[in-house]
């Protein structure tokens, strides 16, 4: 992702999108799930907010558009990836600026990334405790995320540049496990009612998506909404903050 940017990729789409539809209301969980299929496909934010800009003006030239605002950021997909496409071919052959992407690695603090490490891996202790006798097995997969978390710690103790791409591979794999666990051993009637949330949320989008752009949401909404009904954080370094 161009510069690193952990901080605000969700953010400033997030209020880009606010602004082009002339009301400051909260993002929905689907356009949360939107916004990391992006960011996990590696959708630059340039690229995000130049395809939000196409897929407003087309949808204002339709007759959709006529005094009804654009509701949801599935409308923007096809704009946003064609954006992205653009910004490939152009930036084909161009040599990567090694020295401003450490500069950017370097604006991550060490100290600051602990304390992200240590409360998320107590959140999940926490969450472990809760869970108790009720699912004994989905509660020992979460305390060992807890401790192969904590420690990761001591990656932020090697010399020289840290490496932010190997740590964030390596917090990818922590949840993708997460993920796995949840679903596995979550019960089924909260797996139904989760299915039942998404298909609400997507009917009306599901004919703009593509297949693979519809599997990525899917997949992103549910690891989304498992979290929150367990209480589990997320630990992409694009929730540091």
């Amino acid at each position: 992702m161009d510069g690193w940017n952990y901080f605000s990729y969700y953010s400033e789409i997030e209020e880009y999108f606010w602004k082009k539809r002339g009301a400051h209301l909260l993002v929905s969980p689907l356009d949360w799930a939107i916004m990391e299929s992006w960011q996990k496909a590696g959708v630059p934010l340039s690229a995000v907010l130049k395809g939000i800009d196409r897929a407003f003006e087309s949808y204002q030239k339709s007759r959709r558009g006529a005094g009804r605002p654009l509701k949801s950021l599935a409308y923007c997909t096809d704009a946003v990836l064609e954006a992205a496409e653009e910004e490939m071919e152009a930036a084909a052959g161009a040599a990567p600026d090694a020295k401003r992407r450490a500069s950017a690695q370097e604006v991550l603090c060490r100290e600051d990334l602990r304390e992200y490490f240590r409360k998320n891996a107590a959140k999940m202790r926490e969450s472990a405790k809760r869970m108790g006798d009720a699912n004994p097995e989905l509660a020992r997969r979460v305390e060992e995320t807890a401790g192969a978390l904590e420690a990761s710690s001591e990656l932020l103790e090697a010399p020289g540049t840290l490496d932010l791409e190997d740590l964030e591979r390596r917090l990818t794999v922590f949840e993708e496990k997460l993920q796995a666990a949840l679903t596995t051993h979550a019960d089924e009637e909260l797996m139904v009612r989760l299915r039942r949330e998404l298909d609400r949320q997507l009917a009306a989008y599901r004919s703009k998506l593509k297949a693979e752009q519809l599997r990525q949401v899917e997949r992103q909404y549910l690891q989304k909404r498992l979290f929150e009904e367990f209480g589990l954080p997320r630990l992409s370094l694009y929730y540091f903050s």
